[in-house]
Formats: structure tokens, C-alpha cells, sequence
């Protein structure tokens, strides 16, 4: 087909992509970290730990990751739309369906399908957007899916502080799926068929080879240990805030609480501020930079004073954009050729670390105090720290 026939700004098929591109990312992350914030109300509910509420939101990202690691062999077998509305329209279901489960080993069930349901939408956008997009609208379309991502993590977890301490847990849950499966419809309605490919037989060889020289590659495997330690971290901080929040000296209301969740907006500065840095400097040298501040605003939510740990939680989220940004470019960049295989395997120990991490951590809160807690994510991002050091671009051989 002739490459002119791809979409270009300005174009009604470029603005129906760019919208339910950003619709897209909206839903995904909404319902994925959807009970980050309601985490004390379900430990009160179902009368558990702090740790065991947590597997709410990892069992969601252990999903994501199992799924990552399918579709990274079936992706290209599904047509592209089938597989992000099948993705969108399931997953809101499965949440809608979660406002009526009782057990929470059920709740904690339901969340990996979700999770590896979901993760169709993140298995493909991208490379739908590459394969029907014009060269210069392509970056456009990635920063509004981009920006969905973040809107929806920030939105939906200031929706549901604000619906469930007004209506409880199970009413922001429905509302959340109810929000979803609206962005579903819409999607499935509004999105463009694919032009420019077609699916095809996945060669299992080649894939596997490919995965094989990434995980063996020495500057491959820290960035992807980096990726799963700053997103554990990043994920516990989030997840067990509202816990200390709640308590003394802070004893906030939920609708103050809600509110700490736009400091998701440093994010999008996070991946503004990288992206002029590396004009200037190496990229290893920026993601040595931005942990190290990471490690800086961790050290700044140890404080008793409100302005200070807000001033910290705004640093540490920045910081984590941004280093997350420069990652995964690092990533896509080392890889010549199975870009697919590299980027999917980052995605993994992404989200394995959220998981993993996320829940892990949850545990020693409740074992011990806030201290110790952030003292354990501290050190997680020293090490993650470490690992950029020796993350020189020594390595020569690509794939």
C-alpha cells in the first residue's frame, strides 16, 4: 500500500487515532491501579494486613506482565483493533463484576485476568500507531497515549479516594467500571481498522533467540533490573501513602488524600525535563541523575512536616518519570534489530517489579514502622543506582 495513504495530522482518521489512542491509555490505568487508594478501607473491610490488601493491585500487574510475556509471542497473530477492544471490553467487565465479589482470594483472582487481559492494549498500541501513522504525526499520537496513561493512573485513583469515602470501596469500583466500559464502547466504535498490517504466523524461533540475547546481555539485564526496582519502589510508595497519610501527625481526610495523587503531573515534567537533558548529555548520565534525585525525594517523605514530604512525594515522581523515560529508550535504542522482544521483556521486569516489590514491602510495613519501610525502598534505589554506574555503553554487540 502506498505509504502516503498513512494518517496525517490534521486528517479525521489522525484525529479519531489520537483520541482513542488517549481513551485507550485512559482505561487501562484507571482500572490497573484502581485500588491503590482504597487499600485501608479494604484491609478494614476484610479484616487483613496491610500486605494482603496489596495483592489488589499486584495481582492486577502480575497479570499485565503474564500477559506482556504472551503477547509478545501471539500479538502479531490478532488483528490490531480485535485485540484492543476484546482488551478494553473484558477488562471492564471483570471490573464491574468486582463490585460483587465477597472472598478477596476471588478479588485478588480476578485482578491477574484483568491485568493479562488488559495488557492487549499495551502489547500493540504502540506499534499500531508507527504502522498507520505518518513520520511526524507518530509523536504526537505516542505523547496523547502517553498522556492517557498518566491521566488515567491519576484520575482514576483521585475518582476512587473521592466516590469511596463518600459511597464506600464498592461503589467507586462500579463507577470506575461503568467509566471503562463507556471508553470501551466508544473505542470500539470510533477506532480505525489497521491499513498497513495484516496478522500473521508468529516465528517462535526467532522470538525466542531474540529474548535469549537480551536476557544473556550484560547492559540489557541492568536496565531491566533498574525497571523493576524504580517501579517497585515507585508502586510501594504510592500504594501504602494513604496509610501513613491517614495516621498521625498527618490524620488527613480522604479528601485531602484524593488530592495527593495530581502530583502525578510531575510525571509528564519528569519526561519533558529528559528529553531536553539529552541534547546535552549521555543518556546514562541522565538516568544516573534522575535516581539519584529519586533517591533524594525518597529521603524527603521520611519528614513529619506535610509541605516537606509533598515537596518529596512531587521530586520523587518526577525523579521516577523521568528515569523510567530514559530506561526505556535506553532499551529500544541498544536493540538494532527485535526491538519488539527488548521492549517487552523491559515491560516484564516492569511490572514483576511493581508486583513483586509492591506487595513485598506492604509486609515489613506492618511488621515494623514507615522508617524501616522507606529505609527498604532507599536501598532498592541505591542498588538501582549502582547498576547505572556500571551501565556504561561498553557493551558494543547489538541485536
Amino acid at each position: 500500500m502506498n505509504l502516503s495513504e498513512k494518517a496525517d495530522q490534521g486528517s479525521q482518521r489522525f484525529r479519531y487515532i489520537k483520541l482513542c489512542i488517549f481513551f485507550s491509555g485512559l482505561s487501562v490505568f484507571a482500572q490497573l491501579y484502581l485500588f491503590q487508594p482504597m487499600l485501608p478501607m479494604a484491609a478494614e473491610h476484610f479484616k487483613v494486613s496491610v500486605g494482603d490488601t496489596s495483592l489488589l493491585v499486584s495481582s492486577s500487574t502480575i497479570g499485565m506482565a503474564l500477559g506482556l510475556l504472551f503477547f509478545a509471542f501471539k500479538a502479531d497473530s490478532y488483528s490490531r483493533k480485535s485485540l484492543m477492544v476484546f482488551s478494553l471490553i473484558s477488562s471492564a467487565l471483570l471490573t464491574i463484576i468486582s463490585t460483587w465479589i465477597p472472598s478477596l482470594s476471588l478479588l485478588i483472582g480476578i485482578g491477574v485476568l484483568k491485568g493479562f487481559v488488559v495488557s492487549g492494549v499495551s502489547a500493540v498500541a504502540l506499534a499500531y500507531l508507527t504502522e498507520e501513522l505518518s513520520a511526524l504525526a507518530v509523536p504526537m499520537a505516542i505523547s496523547m497515549y502517553l498522556s492517557g496513561n498518566t491521566i488515567g493512573g491519576m484520575s482514576g485513583r483521585i475518582l476512587a479516594t473521592l466516590i469511596a469515602g463518600e459511597f464506600g470501596w464498592r461503589n467507586a469500583v462500579l463507577m470506575i467500571g461503568i467509566e471503562s466500559l463507556l471508553l470501551g464502547l466508544v473505542f470500539w466504535r470510533l477506532f480505525p481498522e489497521s491499513k498497513f498490517f495484516n496478522p500473521q504466523k508468529t516465528d517462535y524461533h526467532l522470538k525466542v533467540k531474540q529474548m535469549q540475547f537480551f536476557l544473556t546481555n550484560p547492559y540489557m539485564l541492568r536496565l531491566y533490573f533498574i525497571a523493576a526496582l524504580l517501579m517497585g519502589v515507585f508502586v510501594s510508595v504510592y500504594n501504602y501513602l494513604t496509610f501513613r497519610l491517614e495516621d498521625k501527625p498527618f490524620s488527613l481526610s480522604h479528601f485531602i488524600i484524593a488530592f495527593i495523587f495530581l502530583m502525578y503531573t510531575f510525571g509528564v515534567f519528569g519526561t519533558m525535563i529528559v528529553g531536553r537533558l539529552s541534547k546535552r548529555f549521555s543518556m546514562n548520565d541522565i538516568l544516573k541523575g534522575t535516581i539519584l534525585s529519586m533517591l533524594t525525594g525518597a529521603l524527603l517523605l521520611l519528614s513529619e512536616n506535610i509541605y516537606i514530604l509533598i515537596f518529596g512525594l512531587g521530586l520523587f515522581t518526577l525523579s521516577f518519570f523521568a528515569a523510567h523515560t530514559m530506561a526505556s529508550q535506553m532499551t529500544a535504542l541498544y536493540a538494532k534489530r527485535g526491538k519488539s522482544s527488548a521492549t517487552s521483556i523491559y515491560w516484564l521486569f516492569y511490572y514483576f517489579g511493581s508486583s513483586i516489590l509492591g506487595s513485598g514491602t506492604g509486609y515489613i510495613l506492618h511488621a515494623y514502622s514507615w522508617n524501616v519501610f522507606m529505609a527498604v525502598l532507599m536501598v532498592s534505589v541505591i542498588i538501582a543506582l549502582i547498576l547505572a554506574t556500571f551501565n556504561t555503553s561498553r557493551e558494543k554487540k547489538k541485536v
